[in-house]
């Protein structure tokens, strides 16, 4: 039996990437593809940028590919997805954990709140989503 993709969502965050990189080596250790979902909207775009109200899914696929190159440079998996999604972020990554192995996000996002422990996208993944789902702590917290 085939299994589904490691579907990792990104936003632009320190977290996000450390996310990412965790992501990617969960999807070789499983031999699974990787999927990236970076969710945006025309009030919340990626990586804290300023609103642009001609952002546009092409734009949202450019920086996606850049915060990737950025993030895996030469470990970037042969079986990759990259999934620019117009949509509210928890929801895009519900969604997108419909028949994945695993669902990874980073503890916090770009949000307001950053002495909470959990953002409030990855709160409602891991009480939503259709998959198991894997929360990867930031990169201020020691293990």
């Amino acid at each position: 039996m085939e299994q589904g993709p490691v579907v990792v969502g990104v936003d632009g965050s320190e977290h996000s990437r450390k996310a990412l990189r965790w992501a990617a080596e969960e999807a070789k250790v499983r031999n699974a593809p990787l999927e990236v979902v970076l969710a945006w909207t025309l009030l919340a775009q990626p990586g804290g940028l300023e609103p642009k109200p001609d952002f546009s899914d092409d734009d949202a696929r450019a920086y996606l590919e850049k915060f990737v190159d950025e993030t895996l440079g030469d470990d970037r998996p042969a079986q990759l997805t990259l999934s620019p999604v117009c949509d509210l972020a928890a929801r895009a990554l519900i969604d997108a954990s419909e028949g994945a192995s695993l669902l990874v996000v980073g503890s916090r996002g770009l949000g307001g709140f950053r002495e909470l422990l959990l953002g409030s996208v990855s709160g409602q993944v891991v009480r939503h989503a259709k998959c198991p789902v894997a929360v990867v702590p930031g990169p201020e917290r020691h293990q």
